[in-house]
């Protein structure tokens, strides 16, 4: 396999609904018209380009647990800061690059740390420290195994039948880890991960580097391949490119948000997007 990666106590939990500030079904075209809009969507594409962790499996909510998980036990020794909480995630976390998380939930809180080697110790209180924390307690979490989102793989069995390519870009450097754990691996010959990212000197999302970087892996051009996101930080990188169109799932950001955000379409799952 081709693979411009370097080829992922407790089980993923499913998304968490009650976090959606918008119900699709409030704002929905009829079923007809909304189908259509669906399917326009990818029709004409010649790749779908997948983030992972929301939109192919249920991992995001296993990111948000082990961010959780370190700033807590970090913010106990911090007297008088704001602990976090959840909408920390969404604010400051969700879709970049582990230690660009780590910095910017830093910032909110007035905080700076040093920043370590990359392969800091993570009982050491710097970026890179944290960071590798929070990685190896995600490892932990996901060594159970992980269940892909049913909608996600009827969805991908669909662009594969039509013939269209696929490769997944994550700003997690777990990807091929979680691919793995989630039996997807042997669809994606081209996965462009936190570790491909630097390796390539690429920056990360909102910024469409990466994206624009798997297109090229695929050989295409931008124009051709729909983006997939759950993350206002991927739909902004989607929307910063060329595209084909930028589809957002909302699995807890907020279908407005991701729309703010500039995706052409929000789905809550992908099969939506099946004739």
């Amino acid at each position: 396999m081709l693979c411009a990666c370097r080829a992922s106590s407790t089980s993923c939990r499913p998304p968490r609904q009650d976090r959606q500030s918008v119900n699709r079904e409030d704002t929905a075209l009829p079923m007809t018209q909304q189908t259509a809009a669906d399917t326009a969507a990818w029709t004409g594409a010649a790749a779908i380009l997948f983030d992972l962790d929301g939109v192919l499996t249920p991992t995001a909510t296993v990111h948000e647990r082990a961010w959780q998980e370190l700033f807590d036990g970090y913010l106990a020794s911090q007297p008088g800061v704001a602990g976090y909480s959840e909408s920390d995630y969404f604010d400051h976390i969700d879709g970049k690059p582990r230690f660009d998380g780590v910095r910017d939930f830093l910032s909110s809180r007035g905080l700076t740390l040093p920043e370590g080697p990359l392969d800091d110790d993570p009982a050491n209180d710097t970026v890179q420290g944290l960071g590798n924390r929070k990685n190896a307690i995600f490892n932990h979490i996901v060594s159970a195994g992980v269940e892909p989102f049913e909608g996600s793989v009827r969805f991908l069995q669909a662009a594969l039948e039509r013939g269209l390519k696929v490769a997944v870009v994550s700003s997690s450097r777990n990807a091929p880890a979680v691919l793995a754990a989630a039996g997807l691996s042997r669809h994606f010959a081209v996965v462009v991960d936190g570790v491909v990212a630097a390796e390539q000197g690429l920056p990360g999302k909102p910024s469409p580097a990466t994206y624009e970087y798997a297109a090229k892996l695929l050989d295409l051009s931008s124009s051709g391949c729909v983006v997939v996101e759950d993350a206002v930080s991927g739909v902004q990188a989607g929307h910063a490119g060329s595209f084909h169109s930028v589809i957002g799932v909302d699995r807890g950001a907020g279908r407005q948000t991701l729309l703010d955000a500039g995706a052409t379409l929000v789905v809550n799952d992908l099969q939506e997007l099946i004739p």
